[in-house]
């Protein structure tokens, strides 16, 4: 059960090793510069994108953030962090919109791009506009806790990681609910240890 986890502690390899850490992985870490080490045929036959996060397993190739952690969470089961039948359409549903419309919505926002007021063009980009994607994750967890419901899954890894950065860079408009979703998420020791960790290499890379 070998993985090896392909990340910059800048990136959102952070993502995943927080998932590493709930799951109980046994990992060796490739940190990848930015820059030519990235972009070379290194990591190019890892994942031809040139980006981190990825791991390898037993010889096998997973990309994606969301992808890894349910892999993750599928391949360490006693971590007890895949649903149940009655959490399974949630934790879908909220794994992938946060891997869709938040993403999408998010990163557009923060390039300047704003869709038109246009009920044809905001259909197009299927996320409708960015103040709808709010809307949407502020009335889930004005009702639930968690993704899936009451119970801390690995669909909350994903999401309580781009909720909790959004509110910590201002991409992420701060409404009191996804505020305290942020928190209950992230409160959780694999997450404090994978936030050391990576803390301790971004100090380290900077006294170089």
């Amino acid at each position: 059960m070998a993985i090896t986890f392909y990340t910059n502690p800048m990136s959102r390899g952070g993502i995943v090793r927080w998932a590493l850490h709930e799951v109980g992985a046994d990992y060796e870490t490739s940190i990848i510069s930015y820059g030519e080490e990235m972009k070379g045929d290194y990591l190019a036959s890892i994942n031809p994108m040139g980006k981190v996060p990825a791991i390898t397993h037993d010889g096998r190739i997973v990309t994606e953030c969301a992808a890894i952690c349910h892999y993750l969470a599928e391949t360490h089961p006693d971590a007890g962090l895949l649903p149940t039948d009655a959490e399974r359409a949630a934790y879908y549903r909220w794994l992938f919109f946060a891997a869709g419309p938040l993403e999408q919505a998010v990163v557009n926002r923060s390039m300047g791009f704003e869709v038109p007021d246009d009920p044809q063009k905001r259909g197009m980009v299927g996320y409708g506009h960015y103040g709808l994607v709010m809307d949407v994750i502020e009335q889930h967890f004005s009702d639930s806790d968690f993704a899936a419901g009451e119970r801390f899954t690995m669909a909350d890894v994903y999401l309580g990681s781009q909720v909790a950065w959004g509110l910590q860079f201002g991409t992420v408009e701060d409404r009191p609910a996804l505020r305290a979703y942020a928190e209950r998420s992230t409160d959780r020791e694999a997450a404090r240890q994978a936030r050391a960790i990576d803390m301790k290499l971004i100090a380290e890379a900077q006294e170089d």
